[in-house]
């Protein structure tokens, strides 16, 4: 009886019955290296997917130059009910006609029925970065379930070094910004009416060099969020074509906690319920196993933080205890 009522109690002022967020939120059962997440709602199942890069981390490697390790990899899927307690399912079923040996940072959004996949894909198994061959390219897949994919297109804007996309609805057309390796690694921009033929649109963002673009609508602005190697770049627009640069970089400084002692890197934001959230990925270089293994810090893991909308600006204490729990999109 009184545990009833302290609940009852607890639902009428508003707080949240949710289990906190674990440190770290999630981490690949196989390769340990999960990283570069983009969330979608899965319709039909009443679930939350992670789809992720799944770095070959625990790969030892003789030449510590020698980046294989981050090449070679699948697409990492892992399901939750809440957004913030997941569980490993597998890896996504991607086709190879329009895939390669190596899948990184892929892009989910949905429409009408159709769940869309832009996909960055590299034509092998690289030991170096920049060598010739090694040159990004972003593929279109498309699924009416979220596990079986077709090819659809290709990304045409007139260069084949792009990777990282990111893709959001304005009005009566499409966005998509990308990192642009031919302007030395800036963000860039295209627009579509079909999701498929794309035409660059303006200059770049920002002078700030970055990759994995993640851009959403939150208090009443759109925000961009760019992994710039030292914390994420902030960025905000009126228009989703003129951006202003917040001073500073959030996730720059190491969190507290075991397993987020890095930098944050490339992000997924998920708004829900007026609320934002951050999900990132941090490198294992600072935990006890390092000491050890110096191949440990090429594990990377999942974390979850809440953006806090102040002043105009973006913060996150990546330190705070998170209890949340994800609503279900409209249908």
């Amino acid at each position: 009886m009184m545990k009833s009522l302290f609940l009852a109690l607890m639902l009428a002022a508003g707080a949240s019955t949710a289990d906190a967020a674990p440190w770290p939120l999630y981490r690949d059962p196989v390769y340990d290296g999960a990283a570069d997440v983009s969330i979608i709602y899965d319709r039909a199942e009443k679930l939350w997917k992670m789809f992720y890069t799944n770095r070959r981390a625990t790969m030892k490697l003789e030449d510590r130059d020698d980046v294989a390790w981050v090449h070679g990899t699948a697409i990492g899927v892992a399901t939750s009910a809440d957004g913030a307690h997941w569980r490993y399912q597998g890896t996504a079923r991607l086709p190879a006609s329009c895939t390669d040996a190596t899948s990184w940072a892929p892009e989910l959004f949905y429409e009408n029925g159709v769940y869309h996949m832009w996909l960055t894909v590299v034509p092998g198994i690289f030991h170096r970065w920049g060598v010739p061959g090694a040159e990004g390219r972003i593929v279109h897949l498309t699924s009416n379930n979220l596990n079986d994919w077709s090819c659809d297109s290709k990304v045409d804007v007139g260069t084949s070094r792009i990777i990282d996309a990111s893709v959001l609805k304005l009005g009566d057309r499409y966005r998509m910004w990308y990192k642009d390796e031919t302007v030395g690694g800036l963000i860039v921009a295209a627009d579509s009416t079909d999701l498929r033929s794309w035409r660059k649109s303006g200059e770049p963002v920002s002078t700030t060099h970055a990759e994995g673009p993640k851009v959403f609508q939150f208090k009443g602005s759109y925000w961009m969020v760019a992994d710039a190697w030292k914390g994420l770049m902030v960025l905000r627009s009126d228009d989703a074509t003129h951006w202003r640069q917040q001073e500073g970089y959030i996730l720059s400084e190491p969190g507290v906690h075991a397993t987020d002692q890095a930098i944050g890197q490339h992000a997924d934001v998920v708004v829900s319920g007026g609320r934002a959230f951050i999900y990132y990925f941090v490198h294992q270089g600072r935990e006890p196993q390092a000491a050890a293994d110096p191949h440990w810090w090429q594990r990377t893991v999942i974390q979850v933080a809440e953006l806090i909308y102040t002043d105009g600006k973006l913060t996150v204490d990546r330190d705070a205890g998170l209890s949340f729990q994800l609503i279900a999109p409209d249908q």
